[in-house]
């Protein structure tokens, strides 16, 4: 029997590993290798990463877990898990059977693209959902905002900071007059009518096209699709979970475990707010040593 089986090895599931490794507890990381963020060509305010590739910092980051002989990276699909505290048991597409005295779940979300012809394609490139992640790449350039809910005007507020250039698309959202009164006051246009189309160029946005005949150009959108967990192994746990504005995510305590003993959750699936690659790196690093102190007889 192994010490924690990882269920998902991108930022959270590999920073968890590490933190095991190093303190020599048997671990196995389960990965489909399909992160949340493979569609970005780089990731942003990663510290010592800054810029690069995000495929490219978890290669390297596999290659460094590769010095520690209790770390086993396994390239599989957990298809099911049960048991509990001391004795769970994950079966993975494989039909491998494997046991460990701790959990970590760490598969993220999948993001639910809007029917929209061109939104999937520019999905990660120029249509993004953090502004500490993109913001500074278009800085002062013509910012669009897909309205979803009363936190989109909390974030024309934030996003004064890289522009003040901004058009809110309502997308048939009906906008409280004295929200209009005040995006009007710091001259922020909104546009009325539905999205029908994202017009675009290998990814990048040319026009947002609306159904009342309207071509608008911008330089980037922000939106926040709705999202959910990209597999439904927490419902076999029965796991506690929050609802946020945009989906679902695990609930846990201040040492990242679930509502289960023995099982801890870190990434996008435990985040209900900016998610981002640090903030995984270091809930996975969380994750890991709560876990292994757990352990300690």
């Amino acid at each position: 029997m192994d010490d924690v089986i990882i269920i998902g090895g991108s930022f959270a599931g590999l920073a968890a590993a590490l933190q095991l490794g190093r303190a020599r507890r048997k671990v196995i990381v389960l990965d489909t290798g399909r992160p949340r963020n493979r569609f970005g060509h780089h990731s942003h305010g990663v510290l010592g990463h800054d810029h690069k590739p995000p495929l490219d910092i978890l290669a390297e980051a596999r290659q460094q877990l590769a010095r520690y002989p209790a770390i086993r990276l396994v390239n599989a699909r957990a298809e099911s898990v049960s048991g509990d505290i001391d004795n769970f048991c994950v079966v993975t597409d494989d039909n491998d059977s494997l046991r460990a005295r701790r959990l970590i779940l760490s598969y993220g979300v999948v993001d639910q693209m809007p029917d929209v012809p061109g939104f999937a394609e520019s999905w990660g490139r120029s249509i993004v959902p953090c502004p500490y992640c993109d913001g500074f790449e278009v800085v002062d350039q013509h910012w669009g905002v897909l309205w979803s809910g009363p936190q989109s005007h909390q974030s024309t507020q934030l996003f004064r900071d890289w522009t003040d250039r901004m058009t809110v698309f309502a997308n048939g959202h009906d906008i409280a007059p004295d929200i209009q009164d005040a995006l009007a006051r710091r001259n922020i246009k909104v546009a009325d009518g539905r999205i029908v189309e994202i017009s675009h160029h290998e990814g990048r946005i040319a026009t947002v096209n609306l159904d009342n005949d309207c071509h608008i150009a911008v330089d980037i959108l922000f939106a926040q699709p709705r999202n959910k967990p990209s597999a439904s192994l927490h419902e076999s746990l029965g796991l506690a979970t929050v609802e946020t504005p945009t989906g679902t995510v695990l609930k846990v305590d201040d040492r990242r475990q679930t509502s289960t003993p023995g099982v801890y959750a870190a990434g996008d699936l435990a985040t209900p707010f900016l998610p981002s690659v640090t903030q995984s790196s270091w809930q996975g690093a969380m994750a890991g040593i709560f876990a292994q102190q757990s352990m300690l007889a």
